[in-house]
């Protein structure tokens, strides 16, 4: 029986242009529902972008022209986004549009049905950024705790959602769907804020016009959270008559997955479930709250005006390097730094060096000594079983990741075998085996197998980077395959290549020169030099220094466990640890906060240098090291063990 997969992007708020963080949602919505159109599920894509609100009002103001033409405008650039990005959205939703109106205003009348709506008045301190009011308890110096916005007092009349009584049924159902939110570390803070109580909420306005009209109450318009979170039923006919609207919302829901920016995590898991509890209708299936994209230590956003314009990379890098950039950067749930330096290292790294040489050398070498044709590869030794292996096991993880969510985990799977294969070119020197016609056998086994691996490797891509692993499927003159299918020596002998092609080349100018070129100016990645001849051998890494022995001994490294940790006030990067070295207790400052949230390090086992001497970091002091590995551009990952190892473990 097909399975379905229904996602879902938040809809876009219009008060302004989009920008990269909007356009990271939506490439990783585009890659999860490409990954289970592979795994064979009936899916269905949806984006789009939410319209009413005093906010949206006063944007079209200051524009100079009307709310619905400048609604008009910012939906269009979002549509364009779409297109711009290579997303395959199914249907794109905007809250304008009359289907939505008649959707939102039949959830409101179910639930009033139910009882669990009621009229009062309202006084309190309103965000018009975040469209919410703010308890004073919770201002930050009068602000908005959340954006950092100005608040303004409103008093208005107002109908009311029984939210609070809705706070023991939402602690049952977190109960009984342990899964719905992930990473785990945000459904205990909405866990939390449950448990402390609930109060309920306003959930309709007369202070503003644009907006849903209350059903039989036309002088309120809905809250925009209420009438906002409606459109994931929108689009699937609810609100609609005929039994065919039915049977499309019976499809898909609940088996539906909202990907969000955590910012708005209170009110997808929140107050939505208990909007469809009241209306009598199951909670979604799943949030992913996913973090925030930081530039220069800051939170990127439209407010703080440090956003970054995603055409101005796609312009540069191109769509697939913009895509593999993001998803490969930003772990789930995790913030991550978005820089031009970290988008340049990770495509001359990554895309120029390890996936565009190999599948430059391959190619280029079948053309060269197999007449462009794939050899048959003749018996197996052990180190083609070895790279058989690495693709199968390469295939189960990444479909393993992706089912998870995780799919800058998935990308790293695929470089490891990426990289896998380059070293096996290395070893074997198909090269040097074509001059020796008595080890004809071997390079048509060693190139049969490298094109194999290839062809893999372009079907795990296919949902981060779509274009690229089309253009390799055309030089190898294969198709798509779907990943149910795929297997390693699936590729056929005799099958003819297509064209070689520069795939990803190596960008050679600086930062500061693809920074002043004009857009006429700045050449497409393919047209840029190509990288290194496909049949040389890699030059040789200059020697570093070395130690002796002795000199390494006298590092003391040892197994530590984490026993608490806290973000250290006005540090973006350091996190103060608590570790227990067997030993003794001590106080370690490390640099990892932009890679690891303290609730995740607490009980978790690490390598220190457990003989440093102590120093000072933002007033702390440090008593020894933590050891992590970090790409170049990358974040750091801890060093970890395949098992559990006691306190004060030497480390050799």
């Amino acid at each position: 029986m097909t399975r379905q997969f229904y996602i879902t992007t938040p809809i876009y708020y219009i008060n302004a242009q989009p920008h990269i963080g909007h356009a990271y949602t939506t490439m990783v919505a585009d890659a999860m529902a490409r990954s289970q159109r592979l795994l064979g599920a009936d899916v269905f894509f949806l984006t789009g972008t939410d319209e009413h609100g005093q906010k949206v009002e006063r944007a079209a103001q200051k524009a100079g022209v009307d709310t619905r033409t400048f609604a008009n405008d910012v939906a269009g650039s979002f549509r364009q986004m779409c297109r711009d990005l290579s997303i395959t959205n199914d249907d794109f939703i905007r809250t304008t549009e009359p289907r939505h109106h008649r959707a939102a205003q039949a959830l409101w009348r179910r639930v009033a049905a139910n009882g669990d709506i009621y009229k009062g008045d309202y006084e309190g301190w309103y965000c018009t950024v975040d469209e919410i009011f703010v308890p004073e308890t919770q201002l930050v110096d009068g602000r908005c705790p959340t954006c950092g916005g100005k608040v303004e007092r409103l008093k208005e009349q107002s109908y009311y959602f029984r939210l609070s009584k809705y706070q023991q049924p939402l602690l049952d159902f977190y109960r009984a769907h342990p899964a719905f939110v992930q990473p785990d570390f945000r459904f205990n803070e909405v866990r939390s804020f449950v448990e402390a109580g609930l109060q309920d909420l306003s959930i309709s306005r007369t202070s503003f016009r644009w907006g849903i009209p209350v059903p039989d109450d036309p002088a309120h318009v809905m809250y925009v959270w209420f009438d906002a979170l409606t459109n994931y039923l929108t689009a699937l006919g609810f609100g609609a008559d005929g039994s065919e609207a039915q049977a499309r919302v019976e499809r898909y829901w609940p088996v539906v997955i909202h990907l969000i920016g955590k910012e708005i995590l209170r009110q997808h898991a929140l107050y939505w479930p208990a909007f469809l509890m009241a209306a009598g209708i199951n909670p979604p299936e799943r949030i992913i709250a996913h973090g925030w994209w930081l530039m220069g230590g800051a939170k990127m956003s439209k407010s703080a005006g440090n956003v970054a314009r995603y055409q101005d990379y796609v312009r540069v890098f191109g769509v697939d390097a913009l895509r593999y950039f993001v998803m490969r950067e930003m772990p789930l749930g995790l913030d991550a730094n978005f820089s031009d330096e970290g988008v340049l290292t990770r495509f001359n790294a990554d895309l120029a060096n390890d996936l565009g040489n190999l599948v430059s050398r391959t190619t280029t070498m079948i053309h060269r000594y197999c007449d462009g044709v794939v050899p048959a590869p003749g018996e197996r030794d052990e180190l083609d079983a070895s790279l058989e292996r690495q693709i199968g096991g390469t295939i189960g993880a990444v479909v393993r990741q992706f089912e998870q969510f995780q799919i800058t985990v998935a990308l790293q799977e695929t470089w490891e075998l990426i990289r896998f294969v380059n070293q096996y070119i290395v070893k074997r020197e198909p090269w040097a085996l074509a001059k020796r016609p008595e080890q004809r056998a071997m390079l048509d086994a060693t190139l049969y197998h490298a094109a194999d691996a290839l062809r893999v490797t372009a079907a795990l891509i296919d949902p981060v980077m779509p274009e690229a692993a089309e253009r390799i499927r055309r030089m190898l003159g294969t198709a798509q395959e779907r990943w149910t299918d795929l297997t390693a020596g699936g590729l056929q002998p005799g099958t003819r290549l297509g064209p070689t092609e520069p795939l990803f080349p190596r960008i050679e100018k600086t930062l500061e020169e693809l920074r002043t070129m004009t857009p006429d100016e700045t050449p497409a990645p393919a047209e840029q030099k190509a990288a290194t001849p496909a049949e040389q051998k890699p030059a040789a890494p200059a020697e570093e220094p070395r130690v002796t022995i002795d000199e390494f001994m006298k590092v003391d490294l040892r197994v530590a466990k984490v026993l608490e940790a806290e973000a250290i006030p006005k540090s973006k990067k350091l996190l103060k640890l608590k570790v227990d070295t067997g030993r003794d207790q001590r106080t370690i400052v490390a640099g990892i906060a932009e890679a690891y949230q303290p609730e995740q390090l607490v009980g978790r086992s690490i390598v220190i240098v457990a003989n440093l001497q102590p120093a000072k970091l933002m007033g702390v002091e440090s008593n020894g090291m933590v050891l992590a590995g970090s790409p170049d551009g990358g974040q750091p990952v801890l060093v970890g063990f395949d098992q559990d190892l006691p306190p004060g473990a030497r480390v050799r």
